[in-house]
């Protein structure tokens, strides 16, 4: 066995063809020689700065409405492709009035549509936290721009936790981290809404169970699912790789450690606020079709009703039956899969048969993709299909405010690329499961770095006797990855079998 202490830091430059390229900026792919220690700073400490770069790129493209796009009209905030959703809910939803989130009932002059605010509790006590240290209307005469400017640094910190988890969690890829430090679409969306905290909240989780904490791993579950829903789907995947693997305390405890933690939080509302508490779970199901959904193709190019309870119920179908494809992949495919391959693709499910796509939702799914496929074509390819769809909502939308804009046609061709990028990146997670030689994170010889108790552990449940590997063992030799992309099958010298 490897152990994983004793794997050599993986270098990108060296292994994939892409950041090679991207390193001739930089004087060109690290040399044989170049060791570990090589950088007067570690790899968490630049990615955790290029974050940072990353970050404040986001904010000055979102400049224009800053100034006056969010104050001044709704079309420039659409034709400037700088939307946020903040400064809009700061009065929207009584924080500029300074009503409690979940207890008090907004009143109808400050918002027609809601009488709650329709966030889960904990992203909610997020939003309050931030409203503290806005000045009020009577001191500035934006108040919305300064609680933008406070979520912006909070939502920053969060950007960072998710950079770092990332590149710790896998600690012989730290690079990886990486690719959600310098993704475009990142820098796009980050501060649209207050997802990063589900986001670091879960990076974390995935970091916990890497370093075998499975109760911690759980607790921080438990909190994004108070923050998003989203989060609670990674225990599904725990559960298969446990049951496979017949690892059933550690699971036992995240279960656990989730259901505290979610509870620790939503009880006090549950308890005093039952109604606004409720808000977010009912305004989900009585949602219509909505944005950058295929379901909003459907709606518009042919003569369905697709009314909310309908979508719901078929939604509902279709996520179950991609799950138990999922559970099927899981328990016989020829080795484990790893956590992160699942976790990415039963998010990426979600997504893809949701009723609605709101383009910071690819947010959830940066850092998976960076743990799951550490590829950069695959990566960049994505990246730009998310790219194209996000352009293409809010010029959909100045088109629908009076604006040059881009008609229903254009707008579906967008969510469109949406779709197939998405699909394009499952596709080859799936094959990555399915061909185990051709993932890049098994190239060197490695089982799950990120799995925690699941690395290096044998099979004890399987839906197929046959196998291609033999059971889970140790690699005996593990040769230096040469400068290939892993994506080839490495020669028989440098490639150990080892079933999971």
């Amino acid at each position: 066995m490897v152990h994983p202490d004793s794997r050599p830091v993986v270098r990108p430059s060296r292994q994939d063809e892409v950041a090679a390229a991207g390193s001739e900026l930089l004087g060109g792919p690290a040399g044989r020689r170049a060791g570990a220690r090589s950088h007067h700073w570690p790899p968490v400490r630049i990615i955790a700065l290029a974050m940072i770069g990353t970050f404040a790129l986001g904010l000055v493209q979102k400049l224009p409405c800053a100034r006056r796009g969010w104050f001044e009209g709704a079309a420039t905030q659409y034709t400037h492709a700088c939307y946020s959703d903040i400064p809009h809910l700061y009065t929207a939803r009584g924080f500029a009035d300074g009503l409690i989130p979940y207890f008090q009932r907004i009143p109808e002059e400050t918002s027609a549509s809601m009488e709650f605010l329709e966030y889960p509790v904990l992203t909610g006590m997020f939003m309050e936290f931030a409203s503290w240290f806005t000045p009020g209307t009577g001191l500035v005469e934006r108040p919305g721009q300064y609680y933008w400017l406070v979520n912006a640094g909070l939502l920053l910190v969060c950007a960072i936790v998710i950079a770092v988890c990332v590149s710790r969690t896998q600690p012989h890829r730290p690079w990886d981290g990486l690719m959600v430090a310098l993704a475009p679409a990142f820098a796009l969306t980050a501060t649209i809404n207050w997802d990063l905290l589900a986001v670091a909240l879960t990076a974390a989780a995935l970091l916990m169970w890497s370093r075998s904490r499975p109760l911690a791993a759980g607790v921080l579950i438990g909190l994004a699912t108070a923050a998003k829903l989203y989060p609670l789907l990674l225990l599904g995947p725990l559960l298969l790789l446990c049951w496979r693997a017949s690892r059933w305390r550690p699971f036992g405890r995240a279960l656990t450690g989730a259901a505290a933690a979610w509870a620790a939080v939503n009880l006090p509302f549950i308890l005093g606020a039952t109604e606004g508490w409720s808000k977010f779970y009912t305004f989900s199901q009585e949602r219509p079709v909505d944005f950058g959904s295929f379901w909003l193709i459907l709606a518009h190019r042919t003569d369905w009703q697709l009314s909310p309870e309908l979508v719901n119920d078929l939604a509902t179908l279709m996520m179950l039956g991609g799950c138990a494809a999922l559970a099927v992949l899981a328990l016989s495919a020829p080795r484990r899969p790893r956590l992160a391959q699942l976790a990415f693709l039963v998010v990426a499910l979600f997504i893809l048969t949701n009723k609605v796509y709101s383009p910071q939702y690819v947010l959830w799914l940066i850092p998976l993709a960076a743990l799951a496929r550490p590829r950069w074509r695959d990566f960049l390819i994505w990246q730009c299909c998310e790219v194209i769809y996000f352009l293409g909502i809010w010029f959909y939308l100045a088109e629908n405010a009076g604006a040059p804009g881009l008609p229903p046609g254009g707008y579906h061709l967008t969510i469109a690329a949406h779709l197939l990028g998405t699909l394009y990146l499952c596709v080859h997670v799936i094959r990555d499961v399915l061909r185990p030689e051709r993932d890049p994170v098994r190239a060197d010889g490695s089982d799950d770095p990120g799995g925690g108790v699941l690395d290096g552990a044998a099979d004890r449940f399987t839906l197929r006797r046959w196998r291609r590997h033999p059971p889970s063992g140790a690699t005996d030799t593990v040769a230096a990855p040469t400068v290939r992309p892993a994506d080839r099958r490495p020669p028989d010298s440098a490639t150990v079998s080892r079933e999971t």
